[in-house]
């Protein structure tokens, strides 16, 4: 009967570390999108906060490691080998005590990521060129056409642009044009003349502007609430694998009586 308990102990344990290691490749994943982003908000929020980079290398990181880990459960499960899985057992408390630390440093510098993230949109509108080749720019004219929504708080964000409002013609940002009638056009970069603007205006009055009148603040919030529950989940299923995990292998740790190294694999 014991020997039974074991075998299915150890099979167990080595499907949830076949899980372990894709969940794994996920956290991986994950991080290497967040840096390698250039074309959403994403992109525009890593070069705002240093906390995103710093959050994307933690993901690696414990992408990495727990991969690794998964493959030393496997390895130490099949063969019964008591120091992989001390070393297993040991290397999950740590990587949970990370997961723990990233998320309570998450969780207390949302405040502060939200306001870097205000007072760098606010600069990338203010300095923005019409014609620049910019990937800030061009990733924050991404996130207007894609959210429906023009500046940050409103439209009249873009009167801060010193070279949009000199014009002397009615003159909006492209990405910000309203489309609910067509949709299915490209998406436009830099500064665009309104079908009448070419006559003359004492002023360029954003009250004339065919744009969408709504901020993008709230839409990017709500983006970031629904990834961060996406990533909430990954992390709430890894660190419950990591538990059962951690309980399957003292099990197993304990019933191996007698250490036989020549079941270690040798490559």
């Amino acid at each position: 009967m014991g020997s039974a308990c074991i075998k299915v102990t150890k099979y167990f344990l080595f499907l949830f570390n076949l899980l372990f290691f894709i969940l794994g490749a996920v956290i991986l994943g994950f991080g290497v999108w967040i840096l390698a982003d250039r074309r959403s908000f994403i992109f525009v929020l890593q070069t705002s906060s240093s906390s995103v980079t710093v959050g994307a290398y933690i993901f690696i990181g414990v992408g990495a490691v727990t991969m690794l880990m998964g493959f030393l459960g496997c390895i130490g499960a099949v063969n019964e080998v008591r120091c992989l899985l001390g070393l297993y057992f040991a290397f999950l408390l740590l990587i949970l005590i990370v997961q723990v630390a990233a998320g309570v440093l998450l969780y207390f510098n949302m405040d502060k990521v939200k306001e870097e993230m205000g007072s760098m949109v606010i600069k990338i509108i203010k300095n923005y060129k019409d014609g620049q080749e910019d990937s800030l720019q061009e990733g924050w004219d991404y996130v207007q056409a894609q959210g429906k929504c023009c500046g940050w708080v409103s439209f009249y964000n873009w009167t801060e642009n010193a070279e949009l409002m000199n014009r002397t013609n009615i003159t909006y940002p492209c990405s910000c044009e309203d489309k609910r009638e067509d949709d299915s056009r490209p998406l436009r970069k830099g500064f665009c003349k309104a079908p009448d603007g070419n006559r003359t205006e004492s002023s360029n009055s954003p009250e004339d502007w065919p744009v969408y009148q709504e901020g993008c603040m709230v839409k990017v919030q709500v983006w970031l609430q629904e990834n961060l529950g996406i990533i909430l989940g990954v992390c709430v299923g890894v660190t419950v694998t990591e538990l059962l995990g951690m309980v399957l292998s003292i099990c197993l740790c304990r019933h191996i009586h007698s250490e036989d190294y020549s079941k270690v694999p040798k490559y």
